[in-house]
């Protein structure tokens, strides 16, 4: 790994946005009331003198400080007060505004206009809708009620398989409302893989779908459903939703009319928690072993949420922010957090390229990659959220969002999930212009948000994340422990922050939780990614530290290898694994998926290898590279690099991954024929 030039700016910011955003209004704020220093040595507090870097050193040094100024910035209210911002600032086991007694879902509906929008929507099976606060408010009081009336109470899981949809994000709310805890799964995920999740939760509750539509395909999940409530013997109500067919009922269940029916009329109330009292539970991929079951609490994610999604994403008050994602991602909680701000959220169940119905003029017939930009255009989205994944297949694809679509509205592009190539930025730029904000993110479902992201007020470079998120003390280091600046090293994180897990569902003595993210640096969080910071700020990530190819001493990240060999039209996607051999060398594997008509028989290997070399490093040109029909990832869409190299040497495939966790286990069955090959 080497070190890095400095890239193109493709945008920024200008005076406008700079002095309209609000983390120059905080800023300000914190100069005036704090005494903090954000816009230089003179005394200005002018938009153009605005110091992100001194911000960001600010709130990673004066820790307490900085998290008791989100708290009293944006009116952080609590039944008792705190005693004190951190009682125990030692990692793992950080002790955050203890005494203090609050809920996550009053701030969501504190002081909202009954009549404004709060959620857009739109499915495969449903046209563009929307729900007000004062519909969401009620309905969230209905399903609260009807949660009390079945027993749920503080401390209570309440499992959800269910699509994106309003009805859920209102259960949420209303499971938060009442101090109970939250936990979903997508409909897309497979039986085994719910269970291993809900299993180690024991819900009390269940919430579930009867099936959904994808890619114009309808599935009945009801048959799963039956096996759920056989292996969750702690659920002792499950409640059906009817979408996929109105009507559909199942035996045992309670259908979610008659559920709702129960609360009607029902006033919206908010039980106070401790601070640190789980709000849900997110899970880890999982492909080796069970999840981990993240538990994060009210006050952690509430705090960082309100950070995170006010001067960070920039959200304001006319704002529609559309994040591409399933329930079983952990950016729908991002999501559906955003309504802790003045924007409103558009929410989408579905295939990103396949028409929703009742979709404008000129939307396609048939799927295509440009559908979901057709949702953007007539949902007037102005943040549109998505993956990395998306953004290059509608570069490969020839995708040209803007043409016959009416996206004027839209003013940012966010991306995660992956690293954003540069070819990516770059595409983006030539499709909207310079008058668009990109940016990409990095950080994940451990923390809820973001580690490194975006920020308005700073310039966008080609490849490149814009900045370390506030409150989060971002390094990269060597092994040694020693900071590097303009040099790869593992992401550590050397303060606590809020949105850290309060624990490990079932690890009463916290050892995974230590063994997880705390075991090569005792008392420093290791989050398992390369990282570089420039000496501009910036981050680059170079892919999960556990699959670097170290050839003669150099380390190159997956991902460099990928921004390579994708920048090739033929090349639609690829995974690379560093092979050992029995007389104690490596092989370098490719395995590359083709576009339609290309293959392996003429130039391209050729040219694979010059990317790679010219790109990356000589040493990293892959001994062999192969074509499969697709590579295997997770159910968030991470690429199983480490469990493919495990196969290869030999492993047995069902112990190396769990079938269940991932989108395309089918993808697996290739690697075990060719070991030995």
């Amino acid at each position: 790994m080497t070190e890095s030039s400095v890239p193109r700016v493709l945008w920024e910011p200008g005076e406008d946005r700079i002095e309209s955003s609000n983390i120059v209004a905080f800023a300000r704020w914190a100069e005036r009331e704090q005494g903090v220093r954000a816009f230089g040595d003179g005394g200005s507090t002018d938009a153009s003198d605005f110091d992100y870097d001194a911000l960001w050193r600010w709130s990673v040094t004066d820790v307490d400080g900085f998290w008791a100024s989100v708290w009293e910035y944006f009116g952080v209210r609590s039944a008792t007060p705190y005693e004190r911002v951190l009682a125990d600032r030692s990692m793992p086991g950080a002790r955050w505004f203890p005494g203090a007694t609050l809920n996550y879902a009053e701030h969501v509906f504190e002081g909202r206009d009954p009549g404004a929008t709060a959620i857009r929507h739109a499915t495969e099976l449903r046209a563009l809708d929307s729900w007000s606060w004062g519909e969401l408010r009620e309905r969230t009081a209905v399903i609260a009620a009807g949660l009390r009336e079945l027993g749920v109470g503080r401390g209570d899981r309440v499992a959800a398989y269910l699509p994106n949809l309003p009805e859920t994000a209102a259960a949420f709310y209303a499971v938060a409302s009442l101090g109970a805890i939250w936990s979903s799964c997508s409909p897309d995920f497979g039986v085994r893989s719910v269970i291993d999740r809900f299993a180690q939760i024991e819900p009390k509750v269940l919430l579930a779908v009867d099936g959904y539509r994808y890619g114009g395909r309808d599935f009945d999940r009801r048959p799963v459903v039956e096996e759920l409530r056989a292996a969750l013997p702690t659920v002792e109500h499950t409640v059906l939703l009817d979408y996929l067919t109105p009507g559909a009922t199942l035996d045992g269940t309670l259908p979610w009319d008659r559920f709702t029916e129960s609360g009607a009329g029902a006033e919206l109330t908010f039980t106070p928690v401790p601070f640190d009292h789980p709000l849900w539970v997110l899970y880890s991929s999982g492909t080796t072993g069970l999840p981990k079951a993240i538990v994060q609490g009210h006050g952690g994610i509430l705090l960082e949420q309100l950070k995170n999604l006010n001067l960070h994403l920039d959200a304001q008050e006319h704002d529609r922010v559309l994040w591409f994602t399933t329930t079983g991602w952990m950016m729908w909680n991002f999501l559906v957090s955003v309504l802790l701000t003045r924007a409103s959220i558009v929410l989408y169940d579905g295939s990103p390229a396949h028409p929703t119905p009742g979709a404008g003029a000129g939307t396609p017939t048939t799927p295509d990659l440009g559908s979901l930009w057709d949702l953007a255009a007539e949902a007037g989205v102005t943040v549109f959220g998505t993956s990395a994944g998306y953004l290059s297949s509608c570069m490969k694809e020839g995708v040209h969002p803007t043409r016959g679509r009416d996206l004027s509205a839209l003013k940012a592009i966010g991306s995660t999930g992956s690293p954003l190539s540069p070819e990516a930025f770059t595409w983006v730029y030539e499709e909207f212009g310079d008058d668009l904000w990109l940016f990409s993110t990095s950080g994940g479902t451990d923390v809820c948000s973001c580690l490194v992201g975006g920020t308005p007020t700073l310039p966008v470079y080609e490849g490149e994340i814009q900045s370390r998120g506030l409150g989060m003390a971002v390094a990269s280091w060597d092994p040694d422990g020693k900071e590097l600046i303009g040099e790869v090293g593992e992401l550590v994180v050397t303060e606590p922050a809020p949105s850290m897990p309060v624990f490990l569902w079932g690890d009463a003595d916290g050892e995974r939780l230590r063994d997880s993210y705390f075991s090569v640096y005792p008392g420093i969080w290791r989050h398992g990614d390369w990282i570089e910071i420039t000496d501009r700020g910036t981050a680059i990530i170079y892919g999960r530290s556990d699959s670097t190819i170290n050839r003669g001493g150099v380390r190159m990240g997956t991902s460099e290898i990928y921004r390579a060999v994708l920048a090739l039209d033929d090349v639609v996607d690829a995974l690379v694994v560093d092979v050992p051999q029995q007389d104690g060398s490596s092989r370098i594997e490719l395995f590359t998926v083709l576009r339609e008509g290309a293959d392996l028989e003429g130039d391209l290997p050729k040219e694979i290898a010059r990317r790679i070399r010219t790109d990356c490093s000589p040493r990293h040109v892959p001994d062999r590279v192969r074509v499969i029909g697709s590579v295997p990832r997770t159910l968030s869409g991470k690429v199983l690099e480490v469990p493919v190299k495990r196969i290869l040497m030999g492993e047995d495939p069902a112990k190396v991954a769990s079938r269940d966790s991932l989108a395309n286990p089918e993808a697996l069955d290739h690697f075990s024929e060719l070991v030995g090959d």
